[in-house]
């Protein structure tokens, strides 16, 4: 995958912006950041609930692998040359689903 179409699928999803992050690039759901990327584009990070990144570390450790704060687990590193494009997009819903209020995700229905 490349960062382009990532880019493309979350910029998609209602009311995303996209902004700076220190030198990451963000992309945020009113003011809440659910996707970065490190300056190199190789890699995102998305920011899913932990029953959907225990699945996803479980299915496809060839491309994903936990992102840490500290000792905790918040996330889901995603490495774009080995990634399936079908899980991504899934992901990349899932982030979004997780960081929007609630009443916006029920006014859409994106799932």
């Amino acid at each position: 995958m490349k960062f382009e179409q990532i880019r493309t699928q979350a910029m998609m999803l209602p009311e995303v912006t996209e902004e700076p992050h220190f030198d990451y690039s963000s992309f945020r759901v009113r003011g809440k950041i659910f996707i970065t990327s490190p300056p190199d584009q190789k890699h995102v990070h998305l920011f899913v609930g932990e029953q959907d990144r225990e699945l996803t570390l479980t299915l496809h450790p060839d491309f994903a692998e936990k992102v840490m704060w500290g000792t905790r687990v918040i996330g889901l590193r995603v490495a774009l040359a080995k990634a399936k494009p079908a899980v991504v997009h899934q992901l990349i819903r899932k982030a979004w689903q997780n960081r929007a209020p609630k009443r916006l995700v029920a006014s859409t229905g994106v799932s």
